[in-house]
């Protein structure tokens, strides 16, 4: 367990303990996740390239007889939710829905369930594209598992998250988020084909450094574009006569009698399945100057085709590959509309590209950015 671990363990058990006056049968960990290329591939049936990283949620639990749910979020100035097993309805507070969807979708995966006490910490960035809410879906939908003893394949746990977060919280995901999240693996990113489900490892080996920078500009999709961005992809494969972009090439695309809005965005989402496969392929020969071609490549067309970045983020891009420059890449991670970019490199340039970040990029507040530096790490796991 490394010392991050241990502080968010630490800080959990506490909380837990001082608040429900008894110690936790477990505690969860489910980690956050980066994405190095294939963004908004997922919901088309596409690829994608994740890793999970060390930030993380922790949840700890204990059994009730009640039939009750009591959560303690203490990320939000401990924050209390409680509800029923057998009335699970919409909460005002945002926060507690990724907790009751995630209940109520394990539980309409025929999945029994007993009462319990939840406590919730975790150190994942809000805003920033790194899927604390998947991390928090399946570090809760794992809780209740294990509190009933109950073994299930992390892919199908994946799954469910998936659905909480379409259909209770709202946002029309893909699996992405919460499949690497549950089938991390250390030292290693995952090419995930997200129709088949398969997983292909990736080795990231550890002289190669994945480098973090949060723009300070927070993002929120429900809020946002995501789901319209999903619906006119929805609408360029149904032109094109496939049932997802996943289907769809540069040839059909040409042919297609598309609105110019409409076909800027299957035209990302198509150029960028091929562009996540050679990714893989590059990362797992050593090759970083052909995958930093591939990562510029892949923000151009996010923020020309897709138009999901912001001017910050194109600034914070541009600082990083000019630092970097054929030594790997940089790009927006994330849904987009704000958040962090990743980028990848020898680990012996980190001082440089750090110093780089900080005397070219400011917040807009003026602040220095949140730098991370990561490595592959492992998908969820019960710790104790």
């Amino acid at each position: 367990m490394t010392q991050v671990d241990k502080d968010l363990h630490h800080r959990v058990t506490a909380a837990f303990e001082q608040h429900f006056g008894q110690q936790p049968a477990h505690v969860i960990r489910a980690p956050g996740r980066v994405n190095l290329i294939g963004e908004h591939t997922d919901y088309n049936d596409g690829f994608v390239l994740p890793c999970a990283i060390g930030p993380s949620t922790m949840v700890a639990i204990s059994g009730r007889n009640d039939g009750q749910v009591h959560v303690l979020a203490t990320d939000f100035d401990d924050a209390t939710d409680l509800f029923d097993l057998k009335d699970i309805r919409s909460s005002a507070h945002g926060w507690a829905n990724y907790v009751r969807g995630m209940v109520d979708a394990v539980q309409k995966a025929e999945f029994e369930l007993q009462g319990a006490n939840l406590a919730i910490a975790g150190n994942i960035p809000k805003g920033a594209g790194l899927s604390s809410s998947a991390s928090l879906e399946v570090a809760v939908g794992q809780a209740m598992l294990a509190l009933s003893g109950t073994d299930i394949d992390r892919t199908k746990l994946a799954q469910i998250a998936q659905a909480a977060e379409c259909d209770f919280v709202g946002t029309k995901c893909g699996i992405m988020d919460q499949l690497i999240s549950a089938q991390g693996k250390a030292g290693h990113a995952l090419l995930i084909d997200c129709r088949s489900l398969s997983l292909t490892d990736a080795p990231v080996p550890a002289e190669l450094a994945i480098m973090i920078v949060h723009s300070g500009v927070s993002r929120g999709l429900v809020e946002g574009h995501y789901n319209e961005r999903r619906r006119q992809c929805e609408a360029a494969a149904k032109a094109m006569g496939v049932a997802a972009l996943r289907d769809a090439d540069m040839a059909m695309l040409a042919a297609a009698k598309l609105d110019p809005v409409t076909h800027s965005r299957a035209r990302h989402v198509i150029s960028e399945n091929q562009r996540t496969v050679e990714a893989a392929s590059a990362l797992e020969k050593g090759d970083l100057q052909r995958l930093g071609t591939l990562m510029a490549e892949s923000h151009q067309s996010m923020r020309d085709d897709f138009e999901i970045t912001v001017p910050a983020i194109d600034r914070l891009v541009d600082v990083l590959q000019k630092a970097i420059g054929n030594e790997g890449g940089a790009r927006m991670t994330g849904g987009g509309f704000g958040g962090a970019c990743v980028a990848v490199m020898p680990a012996s340039r980190i001082p440089d590209v750090r110093a780089a970040v900080e005397r070219g990029y400011q917040t807009p507040e003026g602040a220095k950015p949140m730098i991370m530096v990561e490595t592959a790490g492992p998908g969820v796991r019960v710790m104790d």
